[in-house]
């Protein structure tokens, strides 16, 4: 191929999937991203070599993964993927004598030197020999047999969708259009005024004319300034408006998203994507309507100009090209830095918002040094691609500075020529400097909008990201109502986060809840007890068998309506900054006070919350007053209680209480459970010996079932789990 074709990976987490795709292109096969992205399924932790080889067998491609030195590197068969930096994937696709070229989804085609290159592949040393991980690819017939391209699907990524917030504002930007006609043409007169200045008013010593052709240049100045002050009044107007618009829909689709798209980004990858939406307000505002202005003006000023002299206007065309051309060279290093910066930007962001999080345990175990360190040398990252920035762009600078002054200084030889000669008056000299003063400035704006578009062209396709993905309610799950008695069958259930993992998360997992009964799910840490619920709620779907809501699939239910009758507390439960009556009753309707004094009182925290100065209107969480660990659990159960649910999920909801408080709590919960469907999850005997009905995991396999006595007498897992808390003995 002459040219390697280059994949951008979408966030952090997508490298892997991004550099197989590079892989299959290269070999004749187009695949989206999205398509692989399927295929493969990225985690929080991204994707595994493993992942990657399972994905290229699945679709034809023989792959080998292992260690390989340098000179073995050069050897192989290219391209191949390569482990970079110990968490990353990049595709190396051509090396020489003296460098290598790496395709890094994150940055776009780079060469490195081979010092360089060791840095970022070697992580390892066998027998005295520097080696890195590499996963070699060969396409079988079956690669290229029976394969749809899924790129044809993929809709392009482009700027359609903003149109539609400028038509909204289609009477705004009209007047803005004509205030900007109109200051265009005030600005064509002014050259020939002066001109007029001096041919008539000096050649003929006439101070009157020229008072009266100052006075119309200040006529020409307040009309232009009084339009572009209205001009920059309305695009304020627009700029907020627009701005709110572009981040609210982004919100918006953010809440569509299922609830697994959150466990593969980073915060940092999401607070870069609304940092995107200034830089495509500021082009939708300001670039495209200073482009107008800028084309309008070029337009004009050269007709001016090649009407005064062709020759003067051939140089400063041949000038300009010159310029555009030195422009145009760097436009490419500055994607491949602005991927980096952006990387780097979102990396600081998360270390800065950890560091800062975790304050007090960083002093209460003494790691201040190390974890500055850290942070450091993030910014340490951070500083030097900004420095290799801010270098190019002065580099850049410096060739248009010096091709501006020389193209500047031979218009200036060549209109002084022509004076000299009497082939131009002095007027129309100054009228010529005139406008190639104003010819310079649209010239400029012309270059700075290229950079401007490449820019809102990356972020655009940081946001689309978003705004493409699947939406949790389709066609396909709309069912808002229970056809029969509300329980819950789990049928040969299996699922692990990581589809290429080699262990199950849970394992042939089938068991029924019956409506109106409390069923604890029991088992060691990391049995998959929590992972269950997730996969009631809706959170990820199956991989093989089903789960059944009131004897439908919970595919088939709008998953909003399901949680809306579902009253959770999860291990990670979330205190918001406001009042503690908001963040009970923290559905969208009008809170219920007798309902919520009721929830707060089964809850156990009624009495507390009395005690307050502001009593429910105290405000709590980051912002408000600090709540003990145990406050915190008892404000997320009157949360659940408070929804009088049809459904609740208790995760580990009482683990942080002391035994007065959860004994009391669990004898007001035994009432209120009275004609629900109750699912607990707890290590607790106390939380768990009244249930109907007890699941213990194992490994995510159900290993026993059946209520506390019988298990008991079984002396299986179960009674492992609890003849400590008991004192059983052996």
């Amino acid at each position: 191929m002459s040219r390697f074709t280059f994949y951008k990976q979408q966030d952090a987490m997508q490298c892997g999937i991004a550099s197989l795709a590079m892989i299959c292109h290269y070999h004749g096969v187009k695949y989206s991203l999205s398509e692989l992205n399927k295929r493969c399924g990225s985690t929080i932790e991204g994707v595994s070599v493993q992942s990657i080889s399972s994905t290229a067998s699945n679709i034809g491609l023989e792959s080998f993964a292992g260690l390989m030195d340098l000179n073995s590197l050069r050897k192989t068969v290219l391209p191949c993927i390569l482990h970079w930096n110990q968490n990353h994937f990049v595709v190396l696709y051509k090396t020489s004598n003296k460098f290598f070229f790496v395709a890094d989804p994150a940055k776009g085609l780079i060469k490195y030197p081979i010092n360089e290159f060791k840095k970022h592949w070697c992580g390892t040393v066998t027998n005295c020999m520097e080696k890195g991980v590499v996963i070699l690819f060969r396409p079988t017939s079956r690669f290229y047999s029976n394969h749809i391209d899924s790129t044809k699907n993929t809709p392009p990524r482009s700027f359609k969708f903003l149109f539609r917030y400028i038509t909204s504002y289609k009477q705004y930007f009209i007047q803005i259009v004509a205030g900007l006609a109109i200051g265009c043409v005030l600005q064509m007169i002014m050259p020939f005024l002066t001109q007029a200045i001096v041919d008539l008013g000096i050649r003929h010593e006439d101070i009157g004319l020229i008072w009266l052709i100052l006075l119309g240049e200040l006529m020409i100045v307040i009309g232009r300034t009084a339009t572009d002050f209205i001009r920059r009044w309305l695009l304020l107007h627009i700029s907020m408006r627009i701005n709110i618009s572009l981040v609210s829909d982004f919100f918006i689709k953010l809440l569509k998203l299922p609830m697994s798209f959150f466990d593969t980004k980073l915060m940092g990858d999401l607070l870069q994507r609304i940092g995107d939406h200034t830089r495509v307000q500021n082009f939708l505002t300001g670039q495209v309507l200073n482009i107008i202005f800028t084309f309008l003006s070029f337009i004009i000023f050269g007709i001016v100009l090649f009407v005064y002299n062709p020759l003067v206007f051939g140089v400063f065309a041949i000038g300009s090209v010159s310029y555009g051309f030195w422009i145009t060279s760097f436009l490419r290093k500055r994607k491949v830095l602005d991927y980096d910066l952006f990387e780097k930007q979102a990396t600081n962001q998360n270390n800065t918002y950890q560091f800062i999080n975790s304050m007090q345990e960083i002093k209460l175990q003494d790691c201040e040094q190390r974890r500055r360190w850290e942070w450091e040398d993030t910014q340490a990252d951070l500083f030097y691609v900004q420095m290799k920035s801010l270098k190019l762009q002065q580099t850049q600078e410096a060739g248009s500075i010096f091709i501006n002054e020389v193209k500047n200084i031979i218009i200036t030889v060549l209109a002084a020529t022509s004076v000299i000669n009497g082939q131009m008056t002095l007027g129309a000299m100054l009228a010529v400097q005139y406008i190639i003063g104003q010819l310079n400035s649209p010239v400029e704006q012309l270059m700075s909008f290229i950079y401007s578009l490449q820019d809102v062209k990356i972020s655009l396709e940081r946001i689309n990201e978003i705004h493409e993905g699947k939406n949790e309610e389709t066609t396909d799950n709309q069912i808002t109502k229970f056809e029969s008695n509300k329980s819950i069958n789990l049928e040969n259930v299996d699922f692990k986060y990581d589809p290429h993992a080699l262990k199950k998360t849970i394992e042939g997992v089938s068991f029924n809840i019956p409506e109106a009964k409390v069923t604890a799910i029991v088992g060691a840490s990391g049995s998959g007890k929590t992972t269950l619920i997730k996969l009631m709620l809706g959170y990820y779907p199956v991989m093989s068998g089903s789960i059944s809501i009131a004897e439908r699939n919970i595919n088939e239910y709008n998953l909003k309506w399901w949680r809306r009758h579902c009253g959770v507390v999860m291990q990670d439960g979330v205190i918001f900054s406001e009042s503690i009556a908001r963040n009970i009753a923290v559905d969208d309707s009008e809170i219920d006070v007798e309902r919520l004094e009721k929830a707060a009182k089964i809850a156990n925290i009624h009495d507390y919350i009395m005690g307050l100065p502001l009593k429910y209107n105290t405000q709590i969480g980051r912002d408000g007053i600090g709540l003990s660990q145990g406050q915190k659990q008892r404000i997320l159960i009157a949360r659940a209680v408070y929804k009088n649910p049809d459904f609740i999920f208790l995760d580990e909801a009482t683990n942080a209480l002391d035994a007065k408080n959860e004994r009391a709590i669990v004898e007001n919960l035994d009432e209120f459970y009275k004609g629900r469907t109750v699912i607990v999850v707890a290590h607790r005997l106390s939380t768990v010996k009244n249930a109907d009905q007890i699941i213990v995991l194992d490994g995510g396999k159900v290993v026993e079932s059946g209520n506390h006595s019988t298990l008991i007498n079984k002396k299986g897992a179960y009674y492992n789990l609890i003849k400590n808390q008991l004192e059983l003995g052996n």
